[in-house]
């Protein structure tokens, strides 16, 4: 069984996961559009034209059929409704693409729906803004105080993301964070929305912690692992407890219930007040993962298991809880 992983980017860990997990029975693949380490690290892997190049189904399509790959998953939220569009040629050929339905997708990956989605299905969220003149209103009726987060509806990680602490503050990092969209990748994301294309949002004050929510390749809820966020850096999570939390099981639950997400579902939340509220969800392998297999969880073994119409072993989806990682930085040769 052959394995693409698109967009592989710096996720040298999730390729190195897939090629212990596949254990000499199939080849991992990795595609980027530039070349990094991840790349270096699978059994083989080819430059891809940019996702928005008209040519980029057509190119991963070729070299899916031509390298006999079984199954395609993504580790870039941009690349996600991209394949998600396209399942269905994929399929025609035999090609299982790891991706949520595109509605789905969308919900993850726009900020405001994702707000939209979770208030409506009566989970907790931050308050959050479309436009400057709403967030203003509510400001001078007391309705929201400063610190806010100015960020873009679109993206991942912490490109342009910024905090104003008083309305000064808010009207100069809003400007910014549109110049940083017009700037940046975010730009295709946003182009037909450009006027909408920042979010303000309540700065929620209290623990950080992450969700995991694991289910089978039709959506069907198999695990949730949480985890407390103990250090972050540039968006990522950086160090993490494994924990056992019942409140975070049952969100997780719900959510598969409502998503139908096949494979890995990566939530944001905090701890308010005895509450969750979720930030973000993330339709992917996100950068909390690794955290959860060192605790001996082993979701790319899960999906080789459910991509054989196999049965997937508890001990695959069983975190040790109390279980701390940290992520290291080692310097490597590219060429």
């Amino acid at each position: 069984m052959n394995i693409l992983l698109t967009s592989a980017g710096r996720r040298t860990y999730l390729v190195k996961y897939f090629i212990e997990a596949l254990n000499g029975e199939g080849k991992l693949h990795a595609s980027n559009s530039e070349m990094t380490y991840a790349l270096k690290a699978a059994d083989h892997y080819f430059i891809s034209p940019l996702i928005y190049e008209k040519n980029y189904i057509e190119s991963v399509l070729d070299y899916c059929t031509q390298n006999k790959i079984r199954a395609v998953l993504t580790l870039f939220d941009i690349d996600l409704p991209v394949l998600s569009k396209n399942k269905r040629r994929f399929q025609e050929k035999g090609i299982t693409v790891i991706v949520a339905d595109e509605n789905f997708i969308e919900a993850c990956n726009d900020k405001w729906l994702t707000y939209t989605f979770l208030k409506e299905n009566g989970f907790q969220v931050p308050q959050t803004y479309l436009s400057m003149a709403s967030a203003q209103k509510d400001i001078e009726q007391k309705k929201l105080g400063f610190p806010l987060i100015v960020k873009p509806r679109w993206g991942m990680g912490s490109i342009g993301i910024y905090e104003a602490d008083n309305s000064e503050e808010l009207f100069i990092l809003y400007n910014k964070t549109l110049k940083n969209i017009r700037s940046s990748y975010l730009k295709f994301e946003s182009g037909e929305n450009v006027n909408e294309s920042v979010i303000i949002q309540e700065k929620l004050n209290g623990d950080e912690y992450g969700l995991e929510i694991f289910d089978d390749l039709h959506g069907n809820f198999l695990t949730a692992i949480p985890k407390k966020k103990l250090a972050m850096r540039s968006g990522e999570t950086d160090i993490a407890e494994i924990v056992e939390n019942p409140q975070l099981y049952a969100i997780g639950k719900k959510l598969a219930s409502l998503s139908r997400h096949p494979g890995n579902l990566d939530v944001d939340c905090f701890l308010v007040n005895g509450q969750f509220y979720i930030l973000e969800m993330n339709a992917r392998f996100g950068g909390q993962y690794p955290f959860s297999h060192l605790s001996g969880v082993n979701f790319p073994k899960a999906i080789i298991k459910l991509l054989n119409n196999l049965p997937v072993p508890k001990d695959l989806l069983q975190a040790k809880i109390g279980i701390i990682g940290v992520k290291d930085i080692l310097p490597v040769i590219l060429k």
